[in-house]
């Protein structure tokens, strides 16, 4: 079966995937950036929303996805999802440790393709990919 997804990389795919991760945290930071690693992504980490948000505006079509913390100090993980959401054409998973339900629907609601709950498991991880692939064919 033919695959619609046009992408330069697109025999490497998903292999290759370019995934900005924010967290405020510099071990989770660590850990994220290991795990996505094994699953052959290209990975950019950024301690502060602000920081992404500027890394983003300045590398257009830079990244294939964005894995942000929900709390962070200078700006949480919603106003950064309701940033791109705006501005860019990609998709956005949160990640908490709080997983009560009104705050994963507010990922939702805002925008967010997914909802992961610390600790992630390599599995989510691995399956990523298919957030960007759906929102390409789309």
């Amino acid at each position: 079966m033919e695959s619609s997804f046009s992408s330069p990389r697109n025999d490497t795919f998903p292999a290759g995937l370019r995934v900005l991760v924010v967290d405020d945290d510099p071990t989770w930071l660590k850990i994220l950036e290991k795990m996505l690693k094994k699953c052959s992504y290209e990975v950019t980490t950024c301690g502060l929303a602000r920081d992404a948000l500027h890394l983003l505006r300045q590398k257009k079509d830079g990244y294939d996805i964005v894995i942000s913390d929900v709390n962070m100090p200078d700006m949480d993980g919603f106003r950064l999802l309701e940033h791109v959401g705006l501005e860019m054409d990609l998709p956005v998973i949160m990640m908490s440790v709080d997983g009560e339900a009104s705050r994963v629907m507010k990922g939702v609601q805002h925008g967010a393709c997914d909802y992961l709950l610390k600790p992630i498991r390599m599995k989510e991880l691995r399956n990523i990919w298919q957030h960007v692939f759906r929102k390409k064919i789309h």
